[in-house]
């Protein structure tokens, strides 16, 4: 397992993001990478027109070095005072650069030859809980990466079981043989959960599940994936039930641009869901197949 990629405004959400993210990677013996985007000067009309002085970037980049090394070295101290002797004790390293968002972290991920992401989520309520804002957005619509968003009040525990949400389509086959290899580094189940009404309880779409199941069985060679039709009006409200009554420690899925999750991370759809969705949301982008 990589190193994880964790992007931080030092907001109280970005470092709960990290703190979880570090037990995370305690759990896959491995390190997180914090990364801030900064921008010079302060964007007003114009100001691609307008050069930047020297001094107001090196001004910027050392403070924000210096508040990244703060915070590296926090979650580090953090980290080792929760431990038991002679664990692990993964490595925080930080960098930043000027740019979006966005752009940072792709070019973070390739540079560094990484393949998670784990960044916070924020709102006080609804649905605008789901992220950060129009930037992280974008990232989520264009990363050809995975993207963990962790619930502000969200801690950190042992993960035993993943939900994977699927219309039962063959394209989610190869992203949940993926999440098989984030798995079985925590010996973690994975429950693979198709949200629908009654209709989907007949003989024909059973039988579609069992082959959708043995498909993915079959070629994963794990042997803790399960299967669960999860009866709802509509899959916001199955995969709200599934997140409180499921004892599910990350709920995971495919998010297509034009999709439900999409309206989600908009704030569009209904707001019960986000009231009651507490646990780490994992993110794939379709036809993602890279091992962790």
């Amino acid at each position: 397992m990589k190193t994880i990629l964790v992007p931080t405004d030092f907001s109280a959400a970005a470092d709960n993001a990290g703190r979880y993210a570090l037990q995370l990677a305690k759990s896959l013996h491995t390190g997180i990478r914090l990364v801030h985007a900064f921008k010079v000067p302060i964007e007003v009309p114009g100001a691609a027109q307008v050069a930047w002085p020297l001094e107001d970037y090196s001004s910027i980049k050392k403070q924000v070095t210096e508040d990244l090394s703060f915070l590296s070295g926090k979650l580090e101290q953090e980290e080792r005072e929760g431990s038991a002797t002679g664990s692990y004790h993964p490595v925080v390293s930080y960098d930043s650069a000027v740019g979006t968002v966005k752009d940072i972290v792709r070019n973070q991920m390739d540079e560094q030859q990484l393949n998670l992401v784990a960044m916070g989520m924020s709102g006080e309520g609804g649905l605008s809980r789901f992220f950060l804002g129009s930037q992280s957005r974008d990232l989520i619509d264009a990363a050809p990466f995975p993207v963990l968003l962790i619930p502000k009040e969200a801690h950190f525990v042992p993960i035993r079981k993943i939900a994977f949400a699927t219309d039962l389509s063959l394209e989610d086959v190869e992203v949940i043989h993926s999440l098989v290899s984030l798995a079985r580094y925590l010996n973690a189940e994975i429950l693979i959960a198709h949200c629908a009404d009654e209709k989907y309880a007949s003989d024909g779409h059973v039988r579609e599940a069992k082959d959708f199941l043995a498909e993915i069985t079959e070629k994963a060679g794990y042997d803790h994936i399960y299967y669960r039709h999860v009866k709802s009006i509509d899959v916001e409200h199955g995969l709200d039930w599934l997140s409180e009554h499921g004892q599910i420690d990350i709920l995971s899925m495919v998010h297509h641009p034009r999709h439900f999750l999409a309206k989600l991370l908009t704030g569009s759809h209904t707001q019960a869901m986000a009231r009651h969705v507490h646990i780490p949301l994992l993110v794939f982008p379709p036809g993602y197949c890279a091992a962790f």
